[in-house]
């Protein structure tokens, strides 16, 4: 039989910085409850590391916030 190498973390999978609720708002701004609420609505990801421990990936957050339009130069009367 043969065997075949695993991948290794650095070349197969993507790096993830997860990070508790209270530290992503911290990050953010936003309160824990507000990011809670995303994660209930499906526009964040949550990730159960036990029964009541919860994490955030940072990227997943970034991710989750959008820059607002503006208009351009030309745009102002």
């Amino acid at each position: 039989m043969r065997r075949t190498a695993l991948p290794t973390r650095s070349t197969a999978l993507p790096t993830r910085h997860f990070v508790s609720i209270e530290q992503a708002a911290e990050y953010t701004g936003l309160s824990a409850k507000t990011l809670r609420r995303r994660i209930a609505d499906g526009t964040l990801t949550g990730y159960r590391a036990g029964p009541k421990l919860v994490r955030v990936d940072l990227a997943d957050v970034d991710r989750m916030l959008r820059p607002i339009p503006t208009a351009s130069a030309g745009d102002v009367a």
